[in-house]
């Protein structure tokens, strides 16, 4: 099971009241809302293997070089790059990944990559089936039957989930897993300031995709005469092709992550008792670690 951490605590930052407070009156609502979450998630799921995968860099420089426009508006200020984050979130953070640390679960995030890369990384080596939690749907271009890799999307807050599996995907939007990506990518994604196609929406890019197999098949036949595509199509795929170039290594999650050596198996005990009772007392963790540590024995 492999976590999209940030999008879960900022899940659980909206799905929790602010109200939920240490004793000294910082919020912790996104702490607490997290910690219940992946409580829940091995108690019903059961995985062999758990790995809270981190954003150590939100918006990579080299997505941002072929793509400028890439995640622009969610940037707080140009002179910092920062991403734009509730002030009451912000702090608790370091909490979250002090929480994750003592009860020995298992954190990566590496140096210009995203939280996606290292989840694919980590897909593309497993040697068994996956489920991957993430409220982000960049993550469907994972998802594969045949290898066993599924996204559980929360619906609402993080107290429900969608399972995500490749009949999903084609009943909802027409294509594969592999195929949603090149789906994002030509209808654009306004999430990740990506511009798409101009004139190719979902239902359009769908039907390419259907019609041509994948994204190079597209723009193969952008040049064949003989290919169907209407003349619009042609000339709107042929004046983008810059783009489509730039925005398929933007868009694909990378599967080679140079990825620090980690232990992913599930904490029987807490990895450092004392700094988990530390956090207990200042920040008022007592029921959610709790009911953490339970789940983590079974």
């Amino acid at each position: 099971m492999l976590l999209d951490t940030a999008s879960l605590y900022f899940r659980a930052y909206f799905g929790v009241p602010e109200s939920v407070r240490a004793p000294d009156g910082t919020p912790v609502n996104a702490v607490r809302g997290l910690l219940d979450f992946i409580a829940r998630l091995v108690r019903d799921h059961r995985p062999d293997t758990l790995v809270a995968c981190m954003d150590a860099d939100w918006r990579p420089q080299w997505r941002v070089d072929l793509i400028p426009t890439y995640k622009t508006h969610r940037v707080a200020e140009e002179s910092t790059g920062s991403e734009q984050v509730p002030d009451t979130l912000n702090p608790q953070v370091p909490v979250i990944e002090a929480a994750l640390d003592a009860i020995g679960i298992a954190q990566v995030g590496v140096a210009g990559y995203e939280a996606d890369d290292v989840i694919g990384t980590l897909t593309a080596r497993a040697s068994g089936p996956v489920d991957i939690v993430t409220g982000d749907r960049d993550l469907y271009q994972l998802v594969s039957d045949v290898r066993g890799v599924r996204v559980l999307y929360p619906v609402k807050g993080v107290g429900s989930l969608r399972i995500v599996d490749e009949a999903v995907l084609r009943e909802q939007y027409g294509v594969d897993g592999p195929g949603y990506a090149d789906l994002a990518l030509l209808r654009g994604d306004p999430s990740d300031g990506l511009p798409g196609v101009p004139g190719i929406g979902e239902k359009t890019a769908a039907k390419l995709l259907a019609a041509h197999g994948d994204l190079s098949g597209i723009m193969t036949a952008v040049d064949d005469p003989s290919a169907k595509l209407s003349p619009t199509q042609r000339r709107r795929l042929a004046e983008a092709r810059e783009y489509v170039s730039a925005a398929s290594k933007v868009v694909r999650v990378a599967e080679d992550v140079p990825l620090p050596p980690l232990d992913a198996t599930l904490p029987e005990s807490p990895r450092h008792p004392a700094a988990l009772q530390d956090l207990d007392t200042r920040w008022n963790l007592g029921g959610p670690l709790q009911r953490l540590l339970a789940a983590l024995r079974g």
